[in-house]
């Protein structure tokens, strides 16, 4: 609201009524009049120098909120996305470098198993599987990737099928599709998205063998806007330049989206995981996208700063699909912080929280909000889910050791989908 002096000063003074406004100059303003204008600017230029630019505004919160975050999983948890190999290692070196202290980290917060989607393919999986898969039984499952330089050869949909089988054949126990596929793969002069014809039997393979295919698709909606001052992640862009996709535009994320969805029908014979909750932005629509394709499922990793302040959309998209919803962090290596902070947003209803354990959150200036899972949807978000895409038997993973895994709520029912979600709807469940 204008003040009455800002009236004056900027020659906008209240008439007594409409039309009577006189003619002539404006009358100079308290400041003019009393010669404050240069003190007026030296104190406006004295402000701008103490105001912090954007990248050090690190506020903290004045609220006094509960904090219940648990340190462990309410019951044995699958981590469906994780990168444990070298190939996102900048260094080429083992995002973990000692795998007995991890499987101890990982009994100490009630972590199952942990799905490492670092594979790749031939020699590369090999050693994935020895170091941890082979190594340590019933703890890791990886995942193998296809080499799109295939595609440049003539027979390249007979040999991506090949090596998908052989990859099956070594113990992967996924296909991991990355963002590039749609984004940077180019085949004979042009982009490969994921629709392409040569890739069909790929999926009809992946179906056959019963292994899930889990896709990285188009990025953050953000990413597909302009870097300016209205983008919400703004800050991660200007840190990132590379994430921009703005050449594209958002008429590029769609199609991304509508080429997903294709890709999906057209083989419901294959398990597909949509990464990153998908469209995390837009849950109405992911919603939308998990009824009308029941071999479709989302994992929720590298999602918390985007569901979590949506809570109670994000709740009700978990009861409606609670056979579709995937615990994940997209952690490199072990990151216990971030494991909490999940357990804190689907276990509790605590408000108001951050969901990054930095001080300045680059991709979102927000607090997250728990969405207080019924213990029936937990267990399949955290493990039984995971558990029927890769193919393990419903039984509890064996826990005879001392601080392995436990599930308090066992009792509480079979984990089966039917049952867990007539549970919590008291008899009635929305479609899949």
């Amino acid at each position: 609201m204008t003040s009455g002096a800002d009236r004056v000063a900027n020659c906008q003074q209240p008439s007594e009524a409409p039309g009577d406004e006189l003619d002539g100059p404006c009358p100079a303003g308290p400041y003019r009049r009393r010669g404050w204008a240069p003190l007026v600017r030296v104190r406006q230029a004295a402000w701008r120098l103490r105001t912090p630019p954007l990248w050090a505004y690190g506020p903290r919160s004045t609220l006094e909120a509960p904090a219940t975050g648990p340190a462990r999983a309410a019951v044995p948890a699958v981590d469906f996305h994780t990168h444990l190999g070298r190939w996102t290692s900048a260094s080429g070196r083992w995002q973990v470098q000692d795998v007995g202290e991890l499987v101890a980290s990982l009994d100490a917060m009630n972590i199952e198993r942990l799905v490492n989607l670092d594979g790749r393919w031939g020699r590369e999986l090999e050693e994935n599987l020895d170091r941890y898969d082979r190594a340590h039984p019933g703890r890791f499952a990886t995942f193998c990737h296809l080499d799109w330089r295939l595609l440049e050869l003539r027979d390249c949909e007979a040999r991506l099928v090949r090596s998908l089988q052989r990859s099956v054949d070594a113990g992967a126990r996924g296909l991991k599709v990355w963002k590039d596929l749609g984004l940077w793969v180019r085949a004979q002069g042009r982009r490969v998205r994921l629709d392409d014809p040569r890739l069909g039997p790929v999926w009809a393979a992946a179906g056959d063998a019963g292994i899930p295919v889990l896709a990285h698709v188009a990025d953050p909606v953000a990413f597909f806007h302009p870097a300016d001052r209205h983008n919400e992640r703004l800050e991660e862009m200007l840190r990132y330049p590379r994430l921009s996709r703005h050449s594209g535009g958002i008429d590029e994320f769609r199609r991304l989206l509508d080429i997903l969805e294709r890709v999906v029908s057209s083989n419901p014979g294959t398990s597909f995981v949509a990464a990153h909750a998908c469209y995390a932005e837009n849950l109405a629509y992911l919603s939308s996208m998990l009824r009308r394709h029941p071999n479709l499922s989302i994992d929720i990793s590298a999602a918390a700063n985007s569901i979590g302040r949506q809570p109670r959309a994000a709740r009700d998209l978990a009861l409606r699909h609670p056979d579709r919803v995937l615990f994940g962090t997209d952690t490199l290596g072990f990151n216990p912080d971030s494991l909490r902070t999940y357990f804190r947003l689907l276990e509790t209803a605590d408000e108001a929280f951050p969901y990054a354990d930095e001080r300045r959150p680059w991709s979102g200036r927000w607090p997250i909000y728990g969405l207080d899972l019924p213990a029936p949807v937990l267990r399949q978000v955290y493990r039984d889910n995971a558990r029927r895409l890769l193919g393990l038997r419903a039984a509890a993973h064996a826990a005879t050791h001392a601080g392995g895994p436990s599930d308090p709520t066992a009792s509480a029912g079979s984990g089966a989908v039917g049952s867990s979600a007539r549970d919590v709807f008291g008899g009635t469940r929305a479609a899949p």
